[in-house]
This record gives C-alpha cells, sequence and structure tokens, in this order.
C-alpha cells in the first residue's frame, strides 16, 4: 500500500521563514549582546539610541509647563520661634518683650504650616513617580496626549509598534537567558572546591549574567570616580529606588546581596548565586532578630577575602528626588562604609517602583516597555564613623553625603511612612519647640 502525503508548499515556506527568522535573531543576540556582556564591551548602541531618543524628544516639540504648588508656596528656612515673632510683630503694636506667654495669634502659625503640608507634602510625594517638564512618549506620564496635537498621536502610535513590537520581545528574550545562565552556571560553580578558582569563576558568570539583565532594561549607565569602588571587607550603601538598582551596581562589580529568603523563581535564584558566592539570606522568622542580624553582617565584613555587601539603607524605595532617612543597624557594625549615589534620567523611563501599585511583574514589564533605563553613579570617598560619633551621625553624614552628590533633596522623615503612620515622637517634637520658646520667653523677662 502507498501513502501519499500531501505537503502545503505555503507551510513548507513558512517553517523555513520561521527558522530563518529565529536562527538571525539569536545570532544578533549572541553577537551584539551575550558576547559584548561576557567581555563587558560595548559597541555604543545604546548611546546612538539615547541621542536618537532626545532628538525626537526636541523635535516633538512638546514642553508644558506643571503646575507645581512649589511655585505658589514660597518657604524659607526659617525656625519656628522667628515664624511666630514675625505674626506677632505684624499683628500687635506692643513691644513683643510685654507680651504674654501664649497670644492668639500662634495659631495662625500651625494652620498655615498644617496647610502648607497638605497642599506640599514633602513626604508622601516622594512615593509616587517624578513629574517630567516634557512628555517622553509614554502613555503613563501622561494621558491627555491625544489632546496636544496630531504630530505627537502619530510619533506615539510609532513608538507603541517599536517599544512593543520589537524591544519588548527583546527584552523579555534577554531577561530569560540572563537570569536561566545565573541559575545554571552558578549551581554548577557551586560543585567546586572554595578557592580562588570558585571566586574567580563566579565573578566573572555574576558579571557576565548582570550585564545582560542591564541590556535586557536597555540601561544606559554612566559611573564615575570608579576609583572609590567598594572593596573586599567593606560595606556598600546607596540611595534606593528600584530593585534594578542591584543590577544597576552588580554589572560594574560583584557584592554580596542582604535579604530574606523568598519563595517560586526569587527562591530558586537566590539557592543558586549562594552556592557560587557567600550572600547573607535570612529567614522571615531571623529578619526581626537586629542581633542575629548585626553578627552575621559583622562576621561577613571581618573576612577581607569575602566580597563587600551591598546594601540599601532606606528600607523602601523612594522616587529619586530625595535621600530619606538611613536605618542605623549598617552603621553600627563598624567597618568602612563606601557611600554610592544613583540618578535616574525620568525622560526616558521612570525607574521609582511604586510597590502599593504594583506587583514585581507588572513593574519589570513597565521597565521593558519604557524607551530606555538611564542613569548615572557615582562611588564616593569611603568614610568611617568619626570618634564620638554615633551611628545615627554617621548613617546621616552618610546620606548627606549621597544627597549632595547625587543632586537629591536630603530628609530627615523615615520611608516606613509609605505604608505607617507619623511616630508621635515627631509631633512631641514641634510640641516642645514652641514650649521651649514660651518658657524662654518668660525665663527671659524674671532676669530683667
Amino acid at each position: 500500500m502507498v501513502l501519499f502525503l500531501d505537503f502545503n508548499p505555503f507551510d513548507n515556506l513558512l517553517c523555513i521563514l520561521l527558522g530563518i527568522s529565529f536562527t538571525v535573531w539569536f545570532t544578533l543576540l549572541l553577537v551584539f549582546i551575550i558576547v559584548p556582556a561576557i567581555f563587558g564591551v560595548s559597541f555604543g548602541i545604546r548611546q546612538l539610541y539615547m541621542k536618537t531618543l532626545l532628538k525626537i524628544f526636541e523635535v516633538s516639540g512638546n514642553h508644558w509647563a506643571f503646575l507645581s504648588f512649589l511655585a505658589i508656596i514660597a518657604k524659607e528656612p526659617t525656625s519656628l520661634e522667628e515664624e511666630i515673632k514675625e505674626i506677632r510683630r505684624s499683628g500687635s503694636n506692643r513691644d513683643l518683650d510685654s507680651a504674654s506667654e501664649f497670644e492668639m495669634s500662634d495659631i495662625f502659625y500651625f494652620c498655615r504650616r498644617g496647610v502648607e503640608s497638605i497642599m506640599d507634602d514633602e513626604v508622601t510625594k516622594r512615593f509616587s513617580a517624578e513629574e517630567l517638564e516634557s512628555w517622553n512618549l509614554l502613555t503613563r506620564s501622561n494621558y491627555n496626549f491625544q489632546h496636544i496635537s496630531l504630530r505627537l498621536t502619530v510619533l506615539w502610535g510609532l513608538g507603541v509598534v517599536i517599544r512593543y513590537g520589537f524591544l519588548l520581545p527583546l527584552r523579555v528574550t534577554l531577561a530569560f537567558t540572563g537570569v536561566g545562565l545565573l541559575v545554571v552556571l552558578t549551581s554548577i560553580i557551586g560543585f567546586l572546591p572554595n578557592g580562588r578558582t570558585k571566586n574567580f569563576l563566579s565573578e566573572k558568570v555574576h558579571l557576565m549574567c548582570y550585564r545582560i539583565c542591564v541590556r535586557a532594561l536597555t540601561a544606559i549607565i554612566t559611573y564615575h570616580d570608579s576609583e572609590n569602588k567598594p572593596k573586599n571587607g567593606g560595606i556598600c550603601v546607596a540611595n534606593h529606588t528600584s530593585p534594578i538598582d542591584v543590577i544597576i551596581l552588580a554589572s560594574d562589580g560583584c557584592y554580596a546581596m542582604v535579604g530574606q529568603i523568598h519563595g517560586g523563581l526569587m527562591g530558586v535564584i537566590q539557592k543558586s548565586m549562594v552556592k557560587a558566592c557567600p550572600h547573607i539570606w535570612f529567614e522571615r522568622s531571623e529578619v526581626k532578630d537586629r542581633h542575629l542580624v548585626a553578627k552575621r553582617l559583622s562576621d561577613h565584613v571581618e573576612d577581607k577575602t569575602k566580597l563587600p555587601i551591598l546594601i540599601f539603607p532606606e528600607g523602601t524605595c523612594i522616587n529619586n528626588t530625595s535621600v530619606m532617612m538611613f536605618k542605623k543597624g549598617s552603621f553600627e557594625i563598624g567597618s568602612t562604609v563606601y557611600p554610592v549615589a544613583i540618578k535616574y534620567d525620568p525622560r526616558f523611563g521612570d525607574a521609582f517602583w511604586n510597590s502599593s501599585q504594583f506587583g514585581m511583574v507588572s513593574y519589570l514589564l513597565r521597565m521593558m516597555s519604557s524607551w530606555a533605563i538611564v542613569c548615572s553613579v557615582w562611588y564616593l570617598p569611603p568614610m568611617s564613623r568619626e570618634e564620638g560619633e554615633d551611628a545615627v551621625q554617621f548613617a546621616n553624614r552618610v546620606k548627606a553625603a549621597i544627597a549632595r552628590q547625587g543632586g537629591l533633596v536630603d530628609l530627615l522623615w523615615d520611608g516606613g511612612l509609605k505604608r505607617g503612620k507619623v511616630k508621635d515622637t515627631f509631633k512631641e517634637e514641634q510640641q516642645k519647640l514652641y514650649s521651649k520658646m514660651l518658657v524662654g520667653t518668660q525665663e527671659d523677662r524674671s532676669r530683667s
């Protein structure tokens, strides 16, 4: 019996074209992205891409003025006492020295400050996306694009095709490649005996995989003052904007990560990484044990052969306009601290992770569908705790240095206010200032 198979020429042609497409696709990935990532070189394609985007943004001519309450409320750095005295002086013809301990006009100061805080809250606005001075052709930064002009609408449409039709598939492919290689290669290296060979291979594998992941975000990073890069036995502290801060820093040097043990895919990655490198992972029950955490960190930094620890002392993501209070734990150990300032350029894509609004997968998809992630990284000179300086003062000094270098606002507020209420101690502090002013006025009159 003879069987006749009916082959459709169109199906044959389609299979051939698909085969050629996949071959060309992975060849381009290998030649222009994966191999350069292995050797740490760049062909300058991303820089050319960034310059092209800037030209498009300029041609679109889409600048507009944002209404900012900062322009309406002009604040000057004055003390509580000075402001209340000014209110009393403008509202009374009597001499201030003869005034009573309390005047009704003092209420206006607290009312005004309350209104200012509502209109221009310097804390909660740090937990939302930074405002742009011009539209970057992303609907997430301006939902009313169709009302601006036809030209911008056309440019936006072309951008959607490029970002979702070409860039997103490319970036997803690179992300899976980088993470997959990290898991497989670090697991293999984990079988090697401890020594220089294992450390060398682990460092090269981590750098290669993180550089592939950086390319999955089309991240264009400028590193400054590399002579100050963290060294073994030290602690690297940086301002925190996004989970990708880790990738940004780890693509230029290897670090020992600190964090809580997770399940799922993240747990698999953590288990494979710790086989090749001494990262510090904590169980959920151990995270709240400050003494145990400090002991693990202290033991790590005492071994000068181990990689520097990477820590984000803010404890939460801030929108890259400011630096908020540093937790003192990492500054109590007594090790050399290597400050790092990270500043993102929001024109190409907002790197800030609003964890209360987006899950990790949604956030990563937003990153991969942005134009690019552009940032600058400054390695600051190492800092040590000075004589007579406590951990809080040391943390504030390091935070101030990072804010100054990155052009960020230095705030004393706790980033935990993202999900919590203001502590009573902050309210009591304002009450004490006012009470001190009244008591001080009374004592001055008594002496006279």
